[in-house]
């Protein structure tokens, strides 16, 4: 017969704020992002960013921020990925630019 009392114990030690049931993949990227970042109450930016954000603008902040020695990892990455958001930009820019111009 199964043992009751480890179901009981499992139940008792379940924290349903720790211990989110996640779906999706980008769910699964975003919370190992927030543990490697050291900014879990931050969550629901990573989630966001990992739905949205393109994932080699992510990957190469996350590359840029372990490489770099510093005390506030989050505050790196997040400034890195607005630069690396701003670069995309300007690049979609200047190649509509110059496909308009070629006509």
């Amino acid at each position: 017969m199964a043992d009751f009392d480890s179901v009981r114990g499992v139940l008792k030690q379940f924290d349903p704020t720790e211990d989110r049931y996640i779906s999706r993949e980008f769910q699964k990227y975003a919370y190992d992002l927030a543990l490697e970042l050291r900014d879990t109450e931050h969550m629901a930016i990573y989630m966001r960013f990992a739905k949205t954000v393109p994932r080699h603008i992510l990957e190469r902040a996350r590359s840029f921020v372990k490489d770099a020695n510093t005390a506030t990892p989050a505050r790196l990455f997040m400034w890195k990925v607005k630069q690396l958001r701003e670069e995309l930009k300007l690049k979609s820019q200047n190649a509509k630019g110059k496909s308009t111009s070629q006509k």
